[in-house]
């Protein structure tokens, strides 16, 4: 009999830790290989974890909703197995290494909730300070309001502290001066200053909402939070500039009418527009390499493969991001196939971690909810993201060898967010324009 310990695995190279959301074993239960043990949660996916030997659970090392680090142990599996296993420190060490990180988080927030409450203090309680630019700590204003010292008198008080500071032992160094008859003969002249306007109670209310019967206040889900985090951190990172453009997909359009009855039959696969429309953007994405690329501080990544993720709605509401590695290495029918998988596995929530890692370049097909464009966000690190608009019947003007005519044609709009930072609009610009390219002309007998 041994022991078997599982460890949490690694979840790509952002991912550092997980929540635990359910247990799915208990201690005492039998597990076969690859049984699922728990679910968790990271920043990216929520996913299994599944047993990698056969035998009983003897010990869970945590508890639903604590937080695991990647490589730590997760529950420890007696199996009959002879083959030599990971040994860890003793289950007592961790856990209390895990108490102690608990209790650092602890302390950081703790101070974290004590400097709000500081500033707080400053704004509401002490008088601002008008006439001076000196930096005063809070703690000295305490101790300068309670012993009712103005603001001119603090400013006159010599500092012995970092770029001449006052400190708690200049001020109670002048107080005990203060006191001493000396002082009152020669007391330290005020400086003549503005007027110290000190705010009412009223301006520092903070205004309650008033709610009616009628309204409701949700709160947000976890991946609600992650992705607005994940967003306004994108926002605040890229210099994020838009390039549009209007595509002619008529030609497109009638190519996938005429062959996707036949493709369907032959694959066993629905052909949607989103490999037709991937397809040209791996093409361009090989004319313009500098759009596959990431910044990573100063330095710029430029990856060898084109991994394409493609935005995909939840039925939450959500978005998540799953990712075709190598797309580049795949025709239509294995981007097709590819494509309807991980949409599919996506709104079940069965992504794997690593389905969702390493994308170079994301695609969304905003035109499935009838929008006609939209400045989508790009997908932190890559530094470009293409929508794709509904598709229209719009009248058009069509050139001919014998004349220009009205007609009606297909048409959508491309909406390109890319990362001003190191794509210049040229680059931005010629890039989107590529792909209208490459769709408008669209080979009539495309091989699949």
């Amino acid at each position: 009999m041994g022991q078997f310990h599982l460890k949490l695995p690694k979840m790509g190279e952002s991912v550092a830790e997980a929540t635990i959301t359910k247990w799915l074993k208990d201690v005492g239960d039998t597990v076969a290989l690859d049984d699922p043990i728990v679910e968790i949660a990271t920043d990216k996916v929520d996913t299994d974890v599944t047993s990698e030997v056969e035998g009983v659970i003897l010990e869970k090392r945590f508890k639903e909703n604590e937080v695991v680090e990647i490589g730590q142990v997760l529950v420890v599996i007696e199996t009959d197995q002879d083959h030599e296993v990971e040994t860890l420190a003793p289950p007592q060490k961790e856990l209390v290494n895990t108490e102690t990180t608990m209790e650092e988080e602890n302390l950081e927030k703790v101070a974290s909730e004590l400097e709000e409450e500081i500033k707080t203090l400053e704004t509401t309680m002490l008088p601002p300070i008008v006439s001076s630019k000196r930096f005063y700590s809070p703690l000295v204003k305490n101790i300068a309001k309670k012993e009712g010292i103005s603001q001119p008198e603090l400013d006159q008080i010599t500092g012995t502290g970092k770029e001449q500071r006052l400190t708690k032992g200049d001020l109670l160094n002048y107080l005990k001066k203060r006191t001493s008859p000396a002082f009152s003969e020669n007391p330290i002249e005020p400086i003549q200053t503005a007027p110290v306007v000190t705010p009412s109670k009223k301006e520092f209310e903070i205004v309650k909402p008033s709610i009616s019967g009628g309204d409701q206040i949700l709160e947000m889900t976890r991946m609600e939070k992650l992705i607005a985090t994940h967003m306004k951190n994108s926002l605040e990172t890229s210099a994020h500039v838009q390039s549009f453009i209007e595509v002619d997909v008529t030609r497109l359009w009638d190519w996938r009418e005429k062959v996707k009855e036949a493709f369907s039959k032959r694959e066993n696969e629905k052909l949607t527009f989103t490999p037709l429309f991937m397809t040209a953007i791996i093409k361009a994405l090989r004319d313009y390499p500098a759009l596959n690329s990431s910044l990573v501080g100063d330095k710029i990544h430029n990856k060898k493969d084109i991994n394409l993720g493609m935005a995909t709605a939840l039925p939450d509401g959500n978005l998540i991001v799953p990712v075709i590695k190598n797309a580049d290495h795949l025709n239509l029918v294995g981007l097709t196939k590819a494509v309807n998988d991980l949409a599919s596995r996506a709104r079940e929530n069965n992504l794997k971690p690593d389905e969702i890692q390493d994308g170079t370049y994301t695609f969304t097909n905003i035109g499935n909810f009838g929008s006609i464009m939209g400045t989508p966000i790009i997908n932190q690190p890559q530094v470009g993201i293409l929508a794709i608009g509904v598709i229209r019947k719009m009248p058009a003007v069509i050139e001919t060898p014998k004349g220009d005519f009205i007609g009606i044609r297909k048409k959508v709009i491309l909406s390109h967010s890319y990362d001003h930072r190191i794509i210049n609009g040229a680059t931005g610009g010629l890039f989107v324009k590529r792909v209208a390219e490459y769709l408008e002309n669209w080979e009539e007998n495309l091989p699949y």
